[in-house]
């Protein structure tokens, strides 16, 4: 039986992992996450937060944190 999950990130489908005999392999239904396609992962979880992680770089590509600094 084949194991499938879909992935959402902030109300949006990212893609779904499809487990096959060694891990869970991405298939993007966003452009945004076509950097994720066909990459392997341990489990659904691990593919997740990739997607949390490559939505995040995207918005803050810099790195920069958008909260002003406090001193």
């Amino acid at each position: 039986m084949t194991q499938a999950y879909i992935i959402e990130i902030d109300s949006r489908t990212a893609g779904i992992v499809a487990r096959n005999e060694r891990a869970f392999r991405f298939f993007s239904s966003d452009r945004a996450f076509d950097r994720l396609e066909g990459r392997e992962f341990a489990s659904a979880r691990d593919a997740e937060r990739a997607a949390k992680a490559l939505l995040r770089e995207r918005r803050d590509p810099a790195g920069k944190s958008h909260c002003p600094s406090t001193y």
